[in-house]
């Protein structure tokens, strides 16, 4: 007799492929940006931005966001609903935290001189205006829907708030890695 070795094919969930495609569209938009730097760069007489250090730091916060939603996934794997919640709270404060941080650098760069938009703008620096900021309202946009999440756990529906918190925290750890490209492209780009 015969037998059939049929694989199982996991599928996979539909929340889980839109946001990968989100996440392509995103990555899209950046390679958009950041070639769009490069060729503005080599035509005009960009003026070099050198990045506050308080983007380095922020840097930090934000891995450390990363790991406490990875621990707030296993959480909720393990039905510890008092630990999932604090966590996904933490993980937002953090986000919010990096955001402020960002706030801080650009209000450092206004106040050394550097014009964002206007007639005296420096193309480099309203570039590097458009990039941060468009991250950090996709940070800022996580941090909503990590609220959000914290606020509507029900671990009645443990499959769903799986299914979410996974889904969040592969958006959450793409913003993490496109951060550190942008700072990479943009301390190399001065």
């Amino acid at each position: 007799m015969d037998t059939i070795n049929m694989k199982q094919h996991k599928k996979l969930h539909p929340h889980k492929f839109l946001m990968w495609v989100a996440i392509g569209s995103i990555c899209m938009m950046f390679a958009g940006l950041t070639s769009a730097y490069v060729v503005k760069k080599s035509q005009d007489n960009v003026i070099s931005v050198n990045l506050p250090t308080i983007f380095l730091w922020s840097t930090v916060v934000i891995l450390i966001s990363s790991l406490t939603l990875q621990m707030a996934v296993k959480a909720i794997k393990a039905e510890q609903a008092s630990t999932y919640k604090k966590l996904l709270l933490l993980t937002a404060a953090l986000g919010v935290l990096f955001a402020v941080m960002q706030y801080k650098g650009f209000v450092y760069l206004d106040q050394s001189g550097v014009e964002f938009i206007g007639r005296n703008s420096n193309p480099g620096a309203s570039f590097l205006l458009i990039i941060i900021g468009l991250h950090s309202i996709h940070v800022l946009g996580g941090v909503i829907a990590l609220i959000v999440m914290s606020l509507k756990n029900n671990l009645s529906k443990i499959s769903s708030s799986i299914v979410s918190t996974e889904v969040m925290a592969a958006y959450w750890h793409f913003v993490d890695v496109l951060w550190i490209y942008l700072l990479i492209f943009l301390i190399f780009m001065r």
